[in-house]
């Protein structure tokens, strides 16, 4: 059998051969691989003159300074923090994006194989094997592909760039799936807020159909306004089942996000909290190099730029190394050759001559793709750019409209109660009073919508500008 010596003489014998063939060797290690594009380089690129990247955000009022990390703990809120943590470790999406990154990383490793020698050993023995040779002994055997013109190097760079891409990914679900907690959370608050804006509306209808009964059992009044008032009554009763159901249903999607059974048991907060201070915006054209699905995006780019001429490559042809060692023995016959062990060292050329246009159309394959990919970029590039002017003009929009709503909800809760003033003593009519409690009503509901947005809208900015949710 072939025992530790024989390996080592079978490594002598290959790296004999290696110097052999150093020319070979060294003309593999001087061809220089041609590199991807960068973000600044695909910028100039594929980006149109009119689409890119302005010296400032277009969107008013929008500040310069660095983007920081740790966007969660602006908003102070323990039970928000602990939300986030319990998503991070239970999402079930988040893990599978988890998965894909092994995966990305496995064909790395897969793919680098034939960057190092090959070796197999193959042995024999026992009897009873049922060819009646009697054939004894071990074969061991070692290749090494001269990676000439980078085959190997563009096909394991494209595995690496791969692997980032899903790593970029990853962390982009990650911030994604944050976010996506911190909204909910703030839409379950709202509706949790809203519902108790409209209980206020059912007691308020309540109270307005008793005294529409009290006036027509005195002879001020008539069936008409307590017909009016019952209602309006069941009405607002309607609203308020409608809101039952959608906090149901808020605090059900919050706890699918965390990875709890849906049972909208969740308790929500009992009011919004208050709104962090405005963040720092940075420059257009950092945003290439900090957000994870345009840095994705780039080295899918990049991915797609190797495995191209990888194809291309592959086209020419290929140069190995062979050594092996064999030591055999037979109780039935004699070997040709009874030198044992047998030592055999080489070199193999491998030049593709004709393949009915396979591997050309293969490199033509691998171009498209890379200018799918380079299409894509443009694509995330634009998308992203769009959705940190979105999140900027409309947090100042959403603050110009909560300054209004306030002035409007101080304005129609006096008009409510001058309007039920004037029912009480006769002066006035009972439309005019649903009419100003529909309105004050309304007015509450529309400032906590905008509230809630405000904070919804935050979170959007924060993950459109790539900032990291925790320090």
């Amino acid at each position: 059998m072939v025992g530790h010596g024989a390996l080592r003489e079978a490594w002598r014998t290959l790296a004999a051969l290696a110097i052999r063939l150093a020319p070979v060797t060294i003309l593999a290690g001087c061809i220089t691989l041609a590199k991807p594009p960068d973000s600044d380089d695909l910028a100039k690129q594929v980006l149109p003159d009119d689409t890119r990247p302005p010296t400032q955000w277009t969107a008013g009022g929008a500040t310069g300074g660095v983007v920081e990390a740790g966007w969660l703990a602006t908003f102070a809120d323990p039970e928000l923090d602990a939300l986030v943590k319990e998503a991070i470790l239970h999402n079930a999406d988040l893990q599978a994006a988890a998965a894909r990154v092994e995966q990305a990383a496995g064909y790395v490793a897969a793919v680098g194989g034939p960057r190092y020698p090959k070796v197999d050993l193959l042995g024999r023995g026992g009897s009873g094997l049922g060819d009646n040779s009697g054939l004894e002994g071990g074969l061991l055997s070692v290749s090494w592909e001269l990676d000439v013109w980078g085959r190997v190097r563009y096909q394991v760079r494209g595995a690496k760039a791969t692997y980032v891409a899903s790593a970029s990914d990853f962390e982009y679900a990650r911030q994604s799936l944050a976010a996506l907690v911190a909204k909910s959370w703030f839409l379950a608050t709202e509706a949790t807020l809203q519902r108790g804006v409209m209980s206020d509306a059912v007691d308020s209808a309540a109270k307005l159909l008793d005294l529409a009964q009290e006036r027509l059992r005195i002879g001020a009044g008539n069936e008409l306004d307590v017909t009016t008032a019952r209602l309006n009554l069941e009405t607002y009763q309607d609203s308020l089942r409608q809101l039952d159901l959608s906090r149901e249903q808020a605090l059900r999607s919050l706890e699918l996000l965390v990875g709890r059974y849906p049972a909208a048991a969740l308790a929500s907060p009992p009011q919004l909290g208050v709104l962090p201070p405005a963040v720092p915006a940075g420059l257009p054209s950092e945003l290439l190099e900090r957000r994870p699905d345009l840095l994705a995006a780039e080295q899918r780019v990049a991915a797609a730029f190797n495995l191209a001429h990888e194809a291309k490559a592959a086209r020419l042809p290929r140069f190995s190394l062979t050594a092996s060692v064999s030591d055999l023995s037979s109780e039935f016959f004699v070997l040709k050759n009874r030198s044992n062990p047998v030592w055999s060292i080489g070199g193999t050329v491998f030049a593709p001559l004709f393949s009915g246009g396979a591997l050309r159309a293969q490199a033509d394959i691998r171009t498209a793709e890379q200018k799918e990919a380079m299409a894509h970029y443009v694509t995330t590039a634009l998308k992203a750019f769009g959705d940190v002017e979105n999140a900027l003009s409309s947090e100042f929009a959403l603050a110009d409209r909560e300054q209004i709503l306030t002035a409007a909800v101080s304005d129609a809760a006096r008009a409510l109660e001058l309007a039920e003033t004037r029912y009480r003593v006769g002066s006035g009519d009972l439309r005019q009073v649903e009419q100003q409690q529909l309105a004050y009503e309304s007015a509450r509901m529309n400032l906590l919508r905008v509230q809630s947005e405000r904070r919804v809208q935050r979170v959007n900015l924060h993950l459109a500008l790539g900032g990291d949710f925790a320090a």
